[in-house]
Parts: structure tokens; sequence; C-alpha cells
């Protein structure tokens, strides 16, 4: 049975791994820990993953049986693509983060790290028939580069990753997974992360919104199409908020480094 525990006598990975592999290791215990610290974790399930910039055949993911609170960087789990454990860890890998973040990030060679949540407002508006609607900002930025897929049951089955991968594309950073939740990637660890955090802003503002009961103020085409087109910081996005959050880690809880 795996066990729990905050890590503490971990030994450090800092002089046993390459500079690439402990810089992604330090970013993705980072966005774990920004993420327990939003609320968006769910005990012990969903995942982050990040590809190691130097072995670009193997990713990083969380041990299964630590809070998302308690990850650090030594702690985290390298695998491959099939599931193939490359780390001396007391605990297992989740079969769901082998089957979803393998097979993207095996399918996609432009995506360096993937965020899966299971947040209230995320999986709320995955239920909605008509997903993500265009009826606020943060929600035209998404327009372009959401895709869906259908619930097909807990993912332990490899099989689904076929249908994961055609449904994201090659074009779209962001998915929503009906009845299940939501997903983002992104060109660096950073920008997954806060790719999420807009994401689940949208959600949350879809589902308040609907909530209230009364007639909408609905946009035009001509804004759904213009606006994303005006967000041309988009795909730079994280470059500058990254550093900033890390900061922010690195005053309350500088722990997310060892």
């Amino acid at each position: 049975m795996a066990k729990t525990g905050t890590l503490k006598s971990v030994p450090t990975l800092r002089d046993s791994v390459s500079e690439a592999e402990w810089a992604a290791r330090v970013d993705l215990a980072a966005s774990y820990r920004l993420v327990a610290r939003e609320g968006w974790d769910e005990m012990l399930s969903t995942h982050i993953s990040a590809r190691i910039p130097d072995d670009p055949e193997k990713f990083l993911v969380n041990p299964y049986g630590v809070l998302f609170s308690q990850i650090t960087a030594s702690s985290l789990v390298k695998v491959d693509f099939e599931g193939n454990v490359y780390s001396d860890t007391d605990y297992p890998v989740n079969t769901a983060a082998i089957v979803i973040h393998g097979g993207l990030l095996e399918a996609r060679k432009d995506v360096a790290s993937a965020v899966h949540l299971h947040t209230p407002a995320g999986v709320a508006v995955s239920t909605h028939q008509k997903g993500l609607m265009p009826l606020n900002q943060r929600a035209l930025y998404f327009q372009p580069i959401l895709a869906y897929h259908d619930y097909e049951g807990l993912a332990l089955d490899m099989d689904e990753r076929e249908s994961l991968v055609q449904d994201l594309g090659t074009e779209n950073w962001a998915m929503l997974l009906r009845n299940h939740g939501t997903l983002t990637v992104g060109r660096t660890i950073g920008q997954a992360y806060v790719y999420m955090f807009f994401l689940e802003r949208a959600c949350q503002m879809q589902v308040q919104t609907l909530a209230g009961g009364v007639p909408l103020t609905e946009l035009s085409d001509e804004l759904i199409e213009k606006v994303p087109q005006q967000a041309f910081h988009w795909e730079h996005m994280g470059k500058l908020e990254w550093p900033a959050l890390k900061k922010l880690l690195d005053e309350k809880e500088p722990d997310y480094k060892n």
C-alpha cells in the first residue's frame, strides 16, 4: 500500500541529475504547489507533468500518495511514455497520468507540460452542452485553442490515448474533458499553469453567470473572432507571470525546491 507523508526524508537530487532536469523538477514542483494554493487539487487525484528537456522521451509526474502541497522537486517521479519508472521512489504512479500525459507528450513534441484538473467549475462547464461559451473576455481568448474530448470512463485504458491525441489536435492548447474536467498544455511548465489559471477563471465566470438566471448579453460573431486576434500576447503567456509566481513560493513555501 502506498504511504503518504511530507517527504522530509527524500534526499535531494540537485547534484544527481542534469541542470535541465533539475530546472524542470523545480518548476513542476512549483506548479503542484500553486495548484494546491488555489484549492484546485483533489487530494491525490489529477496530475501535472513535465517533459525532461534533455531526455525528451521521459517526463516527470507526482508520486501517487503525496498531496500536491507536499510535492518537492526531488520527490517527482521520472517515467517514460509507457509508464516505466526511472526513479528510486516508494510511491506508485497514477495509471491515468500515464494514459493522459504519456500519450499527449509523446504525440505533441511542442508540448513541455500538461495540467489536468477536476475543479468544480471546470467539471461543471465540461458538462454544459455548449462547453465554454463566449460570454466574457477570458472565455473569448480560449475559443480558437480549445478542444473537447468525450468521456470514455476512467482514463485507465491505453487505447484512449488515440482519441485524446486526435481531439487535442496539433494547434490547441486547452481541452475540456466532457463530464470529467479540464486540461491545458504549454510550451513551458509555467505556460501550461497560466493557461489553466485563466481557463479556470473563465469556467468560474460562466458558472456564476448562468447561476444568475437572468437574460444574458451575448457578443457578436465579429467580436468573438476579433478579441483572440487582439490578444497577441497569448502564445507568450507565462513569461511574465511565472517568475512572479515562483517568487511568491520562494517567500511562502521555499521547500518546494528541495
